[in-house]
């Protein structure tokens, strides 16, 4: 009896971690994310000199044979399965931000929570290369996360005034990874930008 409640029990974990999100980095708590946002700076978007995301070089080695793209996947997924040179060739993913599942990392972009372009434009054009590498591929930070690629495309280099994940059950996380990394970085926030956080964190 005990052993099969035990297999059982067993086979539920392993269906469970098929199908949930895996947890990027632990965002700040949303009254820790109110606090930060009150102290960002609130200034205008400035894209001169213009941006060029060749200036943020990205998928770094992390370890071994591993870049920056596959160390995400490898921590997003369950069950994921890579070969001799670290690429996925079959695990279990959901993208956070529309439950969407997936067996195919073909099928994922590692977003770039706030997005190269919009970090440009709040303060990283003033940065040093080696800075915004470290930026491109902060894996401390919750900055990058395997999402739906048709979905990560979709929202581009938008702020939360302009385009937020669409299950709503997430967004409250969003709101609080976002700022977390504008904070750590000190990245300015427009005031459109601000007044959507604003409100969205008041809704954590």
């Amino acid at each position: 009896m005990h052993a099969s409640v035990f297999s059982l029990l067993s086979l539920v974990s392993v269906a469970m971690a098929a199908v949930l999100p895996r947890a990027l980095p632990t965002p700040v708590s949303a009254a820790t994310a109110r606090t930060y946002l009150a102290a960002l700076t609130v200034a205008a978007e400035s894209n001169s000199p213009a941006y060029d995301r060749d200036l943020f070089n990205h998928w770094i080695t992390i370890s071994g044979s591993c870049n920056t793209r596959e160390t995400v996947l490898k921590r997003d997924g369950s069950n994921v399965v890579t070969d001799s040179s670290c690429a996925s060739t079959s695990g279990n993913w959901v993208s956070p931000f529309d439950n969407v599942a997936t067996t195919l990392a073909s099928d994922l972009d590692i977003d770039h929570l706030v997005p190269l372009k919009e970090a440009w434009v709040s303060g990283a054009r003033l940065w040093t290369n080696a800075q915004r590498e470290a930026f491109a591929n902060d894996l401390t930070r919750p900055q990058l996360i395997a999402v739906t690629d048709d979905l990560n495309q979709s929202k581009g280099d938008q702020d939360p005034a302009e385009w937020m994940p669409p299950l709503t059950s997430y967004r409250c996380t969003y709101a609080r990874a976002w700022v977390h990394v504008k904070y750590y970085w000190k990245l300015s926030v427009d005031s459109a930008e601000k007044a959507a956080l604003t409100g969205y964190l008041a809704n954590c």
